[in-house]
């Protein structure tokens, strides 16, 4: 109560002079520290982040400079065993086509020499069948000439000229009807 009668002119919104003084003091230590420590620090923070997030894309940058470089190293390299497998494959194809066709002179030189054997072998024994025959046809004929003559032809000179004589003119014979070897 004694307060209301005194202080009737004083605004009670309005503080004291000494408090707004004070108040101001206290702003501005408050103020001047937190310039002081706050701000160095959050700006020194705030700058840490910048190189950290500029550093990280960088990084990312390079990383994905580096992939596509290694990209690019793997389809080459891919390219080129490509490249090699188709050649490989190629030297095969054509190393299997020479040794079929190796093959073939092969198999066409055997069959020619079995042919030629298979030739010889039964000229050897056409001649050796010739000459049986003829030693047999020639007693035949010494046979029968001894029997439509009556005598004996004992002279092997004799018989071996006529055994000659009639087989020449058996095969004169048969050359001129179209027959023989």
């Amino acid at each position: 109560m004694f307060a209301a009668e005194e202080g009737s002119d004083v605004n009670p919104l309005i503080p004291e002079t000494y408090d707004i003084i004070w108040s101001i003091v206290c702003v501005a230590i408050i103020g001047f520290a937190f310039y002081k420590f706050v701000v160095p620090r959050l700006t020194k923070v705030l700058d840490e982040r910048a190189d950290k997030i500029e550093g990280g894309i960088q990084r990312a940058e390079a990383a994905q400079e580096e992939a596509q470089l290694t990209l690019q190293q793997y389809q080459q390299q891919l390219a080129d065993a490509r490249l090699e497998a188709a050649r490989i494959r190629e030297e095969a194809r054509v190393q299997g086509q020479q040794i079929l066709a190796q093959m073939r002179t092969d198999a066409q030189a055997e069959s020619d020499r079995i042919i030629a054997a298979g030739h010889s072998q039964l000229e050897a024994q056409r001649q050796q069948i010739l000459t049986e025959l003829r030693s047999e046809v020639g007693q035949t004929a010494v046979t029968l000439a001894e029997k439509i003559i009556g005598q004996s032809v004992s002279d092997e000179a004799k018989q071996a000229a006529s055994i000659d004589r009639f087989l020449s003119e058996l095969d004169d014979s048969n050359a001129g009807i179209g027959v023989g070897r």
